[in-house]
């Protein structure tokens, strides 16, 4: 009689174990269509495009020796064991090609490579070579580098191993790709979504640990700050309580977006309220590209669909929910 149970007990325990793989292989592998990690590709490059059209005017001056910040000041700031524009000018040297046709001929080449990503064409050499480039500008002005220029960098990379150019690209127009929806496509969207979580949940609960979040500091002093100020709301002085709310606001919204932009009966309103967040920075902060590249994430991440059309249910699923809904989140 105890064996019987215990070998009851162990069959539950194997059922159980195959239901969570499974669950786990439909997360993570169910097939999926590319149109998420298109709008990725297409969105992060054309911010790329922008912000390049921004910094073109003070090209040498951001980035040559003799610049804003003189090389001295530039090789004590910088990473020297990842590639540089200084690291390609010693390279090229014994050719006889100087610096300024060195930052010249990388500026040239990373956008020519972000625009060949935004179009999909052959698009995993352009992300390749996008990512390259990009690391290569960070790295020379490595003390002009913030935030948005490290999530670019990093979604750049991802998309060297991502199927992006399966939809909205002129690789898959002209048949150099495949259309069809992969388990690959599945896969680099997840990274992109948890990737994204983490960053919102850790940045939120940063946050969360000190006092100027609460008390409202901290966006008086993003919104009054000289570098940043946009607008005059010097008035919040006088309401106090509105930019505490503010600070709170911000913290459910990035705290709550690990938990709440999965399920889809609050997901669509944690993307527009993350997106609002972000459109309230690129205004009264000035940071246009910062603003513009983490709403371009969490709408590619979150508010494309990916799953191919005509799905099946899932068995056990409700009357239209797909084999994804039923294990969980979603993309």
């Amino acid at each position: 009689m105890n064996g019987q149970a215990i070998g009851l007990h162990a069959s539950a325990i194997g059922r159980g174990l195959a239901r969570v793989l499974r669950s786990i292989e439909r997360f993570a592998f169910a097939p999926a269509s590319a149109a998420p990690l298109a709008a990725l590709r297409v969105g992060l490059a054309a911010v790329l495009l922008l912000q390049a059209a921004l910094v073109a005017p003070a090209l040498f001056e951001l980035f040559g020796r003799s610049g804003i910040l003189q090389e001295p000041l530039r090789d004590m700031f910088a990473r020297t064991d990842l590639p540089s524009i200084g690291w390609a000018v010693a390279l090229l040297a014994p050719l006889g090609i100087g610096e300024d046709t060195v930052i010249l001929g990388t500026g040239v080449i990373y956008v020519l490579a972000l625009a060949a990503l935004l179009v999909g064409w052959w698009t995993r050499t352009a992300a390749v070579v996008a990512w390259l480039t990009h690391l290569m500008l960070m790295m020379t002005a490595n003390s002009t580098v913030y935030g948005a220029d490290s999530f670019a960098n990093i979604f750049l990379f991802y998309l060297v191993w991502m199927p992006s150019a399966a939809a909205f690209s002129l690789d898959r127009r002209h048949g150099r790709v495949e259309g069809a929806p992969t388990p690959g496509a599945r896969l680099g969207l997840r990274v992109v979504q948890l990737h994204l979580c983490i960053a919102y949940l850790t940045g939120g609960l940063g946050k969360a640990a000190g006092e100027q979040w609460w008390n409202g500091e901290a966006i008086w002093r993003s919104v009054m700050l000289p570098e940043y100020r946009q607008l005059d709301l010097s008035w919040l002085a006088s309401h106090p309580w509105l930019a505490a709310v503010t600070g709170w606001t911000v913290l459910l919204v990035e705290i709550g977006y690990a938990f709440l932009i999965w399920p889809r009966r609050t997901r669509r309103a944690w993307v527009v309220a993350t997106v609002a967040m972000h459109v309230g920075i690129a205004l009264f902060m000035g940071l246009l590209v910062f603003g513009a590249i983490m709403a371009v994430f969490t709408l590619a991440a979150f508010a494309v669909p990916c799953e191919p059309p005509g799905a099946t249910a899932a068995p056990g699923a409700a009357p239209g929910q797909d084999a994804d809904a039923a294990a969980g989140p979603v993309g």
